[in-house]
């Protein structure tokens, strides 16, 4: 190639690199120790109020104080709220006005788990089991034969919140059987998602029966018996109950050269711990810098802690009433980073992904313009302006990044919380971790890709 071709393709061509290539020694060990703190995260937090719990904790530890409504703030005070223990709202006071608008990152911190159906304990020739109802898009022969952990809360009709981990550590663990190959010829020809369907994911609770042979429910009750003994509860309290099973593995991580990480819920607990910690580490910002770790969003962010409802909307009309703001205004000049993961290219399902347009790892923080499905369905597809102010933000931080999509666009898809941000008249681009095997119950990313994430949060605080 001669000089002249090298240097106008230098010029014009778009130059991805893999982001080992492009990383400072400093960002390297910046990179290690972020990863630590993460994997701490993530083992703390196997459910989503368990990471709300675990984020006011660090919160508190920084600086932060509940926000009382009424409260007077000055820039660099930091206040935040607990919409009913499952998510949680943080905010770091600018030096601007709000009318200004905020700059926001948007996660969610809960996964795809099974939940407990409300009536869900029977026994059946003498063993016992748990009847559940599966909790966002799971693969359901993913869920079979591995080790599961029970972890909830169970209200009793007195008030008291009896919070529940069964499981953890050397404790006895719970599994879903599968059928033996010597009997499964008939299973085996089933379609991949028919061949455990979602009421055969009955998780095996015990065997050992009590009282006189020839009574019935003896296992069934061996097993109240003990949990009346630690926690004080009847068979009836589950139905005031919210029980997840979710993977007894915990983090770890991945390779001969320990570049990625593998756990339990990397969706979308990956973003949401970059967005917290990110906050944590900002100085006093320009623009008020708010952090929102919401619920509900596997199953479409209903519910009155998803990010439909009006606890964001509350929260920032309360922050704006102490300015003499009126929300709208707020929220038309405001921009939100949704920080949830996207698919990351496995060259072992290469038919599903086109090349080209997906996120690789390793190629640090991946933007997506769009989400949804087929024709854009439920995305909000950020404007060109809103993602040439993302590119410009990212390079003047150096954060490494890349643009991806999901998936072939016939292929499937998802969504995000972007769609109800945006909805709030909030610009928003989606942005996160790449992830591999999304949605299973041990999911991995990288470690470069987790660390650009936050500094892709950090920067956006920053602007």
């Amino acid at each position: 190639m001669s000089e002249e071709m090298k240097l106008r393709k230098e010029k014009l061509f778009s130059k991805a690199k893999n982001g080992y290539d492009r990383i400072s020694e400093q960002d390297l060990a910046a990179m290690e120790a972020y990863c630590t703190l993460y994997r701490d995260f993530i083992d703390q937090g196997k459910t989503e109020r368990e990471c709300a719990l675990r984020a006011m904790q660090l919160a508190e530890e920084r600086g932060f104080v509940p926000y009382r409504r009424g409260m007077e703030l000055k820039a660099g005070d930091k206040v935040y709220i607990s919409n009913r223990g499952k998510s949680v709202l943080l905010a770091v006071m600018g030096r601007k006005s709000l009318s200004e608008g905020a700059h926001i990152a948007a996660a969610h911190i809960d996964a795809p788990r099974l939940d407990l159906k409300p009536m869900p304990l029977y026994e059946d020739s003498e063993l016992t089991y748990l009847k559940t109802h599966y909790y966002g898009g799971i693969r359901k022969y993913q869920w079979v034969t591995i080790p599961l952990e029970l972890r909830g809360a169970i209200a009793l009709k007195d008030g008291t919140v009896v919070h529940v981990v069964l499981g953890e550590g050397n404790e006895p663990k719970f599994v879903i059987n599968d059928l033996l190959p010597h009997l499964g010829a008939e299973q085996g020809k089933k379609p991949l998602n028919e061949a455990i369907s979602g009421e055969t994911l009955n998780i095996l609770l015990g065997s050992h029966p009590v009282g006189e042979s020839g009574e019935s429910d003896r296992v069934k009750l061996h097993v109240l018996e003990k949990l009346n003994e630690k926690y004080g509860i009847t068979e009836e309290d589950f139905i005031s109950a919210e029980l997840e099973a979710v993977p007894a593995a915990m983090s770890c991580d991945i390779g001969l050269d320990a570049s990625l990480i593998g756990a339990y819920g990397h969706d979308d607990r990956v973003c949401g711990y970059a967005a917290l910690q990110a906050l944590f580490d900002i100085d006093v910002p320009e623009h008020t810098a708010v952090c929102v770790l919401a619920d509900k969003e596997e199953i479409g962010s209903m519910g009155v802690t998803g990010m439909q409802s009006a606890a964001f909307d509350t929260f920032m009309h309360d922050l704006c009433d102490g300015q003499g703001v009126l929300l709208r205004e707020c929220f038309e000049n405001s921009f939100c980073l949704s920080a949830d993961v996207t698919a990351a290219y496995d060259p072992n399902f290469a038919e599903v992904y086109e090349k080209r347009n997906s996120a690789r790892i390793n190629y640090g923080l991946g933007l997506c313009k769009y989400t949804g499905a087929r024709g854009k369905s439920g995305a909000s597809d950020a404007t060109a302006e809103t993602v040439a102010f993302v590119r410009r933000v990212l390079d003047d931080a150096d954060v490494i990044w890349q643009m991806a999509e999901l998936g072939k666009v016939d292929a499937g898809g998802g969504g995000t919380v972007a769609q109800f941000m945006a909805n709030r008249n909030i610009a928003t681009l989606d942005a996160g971790v790449p992830v591999l095997s999304m949605h299973a119950p041990f999911e991995t990313v990288s470690k470069l890709d987790c660390y650009m994430t936050y500094k892709g949060c950090k920067a956006i605080y920053e602007a």
